[in-house]
């Protein structure tokens, strides 16, 4: 399964680009990719450690700005079309075969 996070937050006040930062430094930290600016995506295996980063994203979110999550199977992910553009080499790194299971 992957997450994906799209975020709108503010950015013209000193305070408000901290907070983005801080938000973008969260996803980083704790496992997502950039796919493309304010859209990140996460590998999840399984519903369990897809509902486990969810409430870890709840804790975290701003108070200002547009944060949407939606979750899809990896077979879904895979059947994204690029319409611009080529994907890149962290498009390419991970894949289901190559997850790991605890």
């Amino acid at each position: 399964m992957r997450i994906l996070v799209f975020f709108d937050l503010p950015v013209v006040k000193e305070n408000e680009r901290k907070v983005y930062n801080q938000f973008r430094r969260f996803l980083l930290n704790d496992g997502y990719d950039m796919i493309q600016y304010s859209v990140y995506s996460r590998l999840c295996n399984g519903t369990d450690m897809t509902n486990k980063h969810l409430k870890r994203l709840n804790k975290i979110l701003p108070e200002k700005g547009s944060i949407r999550c939606l979750t899809i199977t990896e077979k879904q992910y895979e059947n994204m079309k690029f319409l611009v553009g080529k994907p890149t080499t962290q498009n390419k790194k991970i894949n289901t075969n190559q997850l790991s299971l605890f």
